[in-house]
């Protein structure tokens, strides 16, 4: 196992706990890292001293590719990871999406192992739910160094940090270490909706709490 290097894990966390929802800022080694991936780094950090409240567009496939994943099931991607695997890169979401940060080529690899495993199949029990994968060629928003409370029309935090990059070179996931979460995540979905259609109906007039997701 690798000890996660991210900012919310070494401070709040112990090494295999999943990060916490709160935002957490960038580093200069982090912001660093993040600029490395675009054609003009030094321009990128001057554009971040100037506003480091704001996202920029930074292009994938060289510092790192990204999966891109409904909000929900990114989430259960993420408890996996930190709960029974290595742990994460740095992690974003974005209008509802959640960006997981992963070695460069992931985003060609991964889907060719989803396709071959069938995963991604329409209609299978626990499949794993339409995946985006941007690399070369590809770029992506990125949100500010800094957090905000700025939210997109739909009241969603349109961009923020949940796992903030610190360290000038990053542990990243590869495609095998995702494949793995999303089955994961897709089948621990699945259950819980075979657990929820057999279950007798809960008391109209009591609390019902999901204490399966405590930590």
């Amino acid at each position: 196992m690798r000890q996660q290097t991210s900012s919310v894990s070494t401070r709040t966390h112990d090494r295999f706990d999943a990060p916490d929802t709160a935002v957490s800022d960038v580093t200069a080694e982090g912001a660093a890292w993040l600029a490395s991936a675009g054609t003009y780094p030094r321009g990128t950090l001057a554009l971040w001293r100037e506003q480091p409240t704001a996202p920029v567009v930074l292009p994938c496939g060289t510092a790192f590719d990204i999966v891109n994943v409904p909000a929900i099931f990114g989430r259960r991607m993420l408890d996996r990871l930190w709960a029974e695997g290595p742990g994460s890169g740095p992690v974003a979401t974005y209008r509802g999406r959640m960006l997981l940060f992963a070695a460069p080529g992931t985003a060609q690899r991964l889907p060719s192992l989803m396709e071959w495993e069938e995963w991604g199949s329409p209609g299978r029990t626990g499949a794993v739910p339409p995946i985006l994968c941007h690399g070369t060629g590809d770029a992506v928003t990125v949100p500010a160094l800094r957090s905000t409370p700025g939210t997109d029309p739909s009241g969603r935090s349109a961009s923020r940090w949940l796992v903030a990059p610190d360290t000038r070179q990053p542990w990243l996931p590869g495609p095998e270490v995702l494949l793995w979460a999303a089955v994961r995540a897709a089948r621990a979905a699945a259950s819980a909706a075979v657990r929820i259609s057999i279950s007798p109906p809960a008391d109209q007039g009591a609390n019902v709490y999901d204490v399966s997701r405590r930590r």
